[in-house]
């Protein structure tokens, strides 16, 4: 099963109640899931809110042929589930535009997935863009232009001891 994060009213409410919150005036948001399944949305996310993932390599032709912009520092987005359910609000800290082979040990460590090297970072996103090639009839190599994104989780405030607002269930 493909898996498209989009906006929802769910999620209108998950950015409307961070921005309450946190007393932040931001205009607009993204919705962001990470990988192409369900269970790779879920197991991504997993990562995200254990604080091992941050970071995230998407094609760069996602963005034009979808007519979004390029992710830029300081934008926020509500992370889904598979299921697209509202999980938490992160923010672009950097962004990088870049040949998929030129991810170094740094980044490959701070996507936070497998063994966290370079190397499976590699085997693993080549299969993972490959399928994505094979299924809308593009090319893939090596060169392919890739966003190379880090980020940080910004609500809820899920490592506060004092929180009492919603909790991640």
């Amino acid at each position: 099963m493909t898996f498209t994060p989009v906006k929802t009213d769910a999620t209108d409410d998950f950015f409307r109640a961070f921005k309450a919150d946190a007393k932040v005036d931001a205009a607009d948001y993204a919705v962001v899931g990470f990988g192409d399944s369900e269970k790779m949305a879920d197991d991504l996310l997993e990562l995200v809110l254990h604080g091992i993932k941050r970071a995230t390599a998407t094609l760069a032709r996602t963005f034009t042929d979808d007519g979004a912009a390029l992710p830029k520092v300081g934008d926020y987005a509500v992370v889904v589930d598979g299921r697209n359910k509202p999980r938490c609000v992160m923010r672009t800290t950097e962004v990088t535009v870049k040949p998929l082979a030129a991810v170094d040990e740094a980044f490959a460590f701070d996507e936070g997935e497998g063994d966290r090297t370079r190397e499976t970072w590699l085997r693993d996103h080549r299969e993972h863009f490959s399928r994505e090639a094979a299924a809308q009839g593009f090319a893939f190599s090596d060169d392919i232009e890739t966003v190379f994104a880090r980020f940080v989780i910004v609500w809820p405030r899920l490592f506060a001891d004092d929180w009492k607002g919603p909790r991640l269930q």
